[in-house]
């Protein structure tokens, strides 16, 4: 891939992660500490399946870390400036 090319698969993948709002959700959550998929899922009442759907999509996409504690995975983080990001895009959304 040419450097516009990466770029634009970079920016494909933020947008990705970002465009549904129970990710956004898990990702403010995994902001203020390290959950495991049940914790997550409890916490923006969803299912513990869709939650993992949603985890596996943002650690493949790249913006989440894994820790596996036999026997849990623990999720955090990989950029803590997606907090900046999703800051601005609420202040963004308020304003429309």
């Amino acid at each position: 891939m040419s450097p516009p090319q990466i770029e634009d698969h970079i920016e494909e993948r933020l947008s990705r992660a970002i465009s549904a709002s129970s990710r956004r959700q898990i990702l403010r959550l995994l902001a203020q500490e390290d959950l495991t998929v049940k914790d997550i899922a409890e916490k923006i009442n969803q299912s513990v399946s869709l939650t993992s759907r949603h985890l596996k999509l943002l650690h493949d996409l790249g913006f989440l870390n894994v820790n596996k504690v036999t026997p849990y995975k623990f999720y955090s983080l990989k950029f803590k400036e997606l907090i900046e990001l999703l800051t601005i895009y609420d202040k963004v959304i308020k304003k429309l």
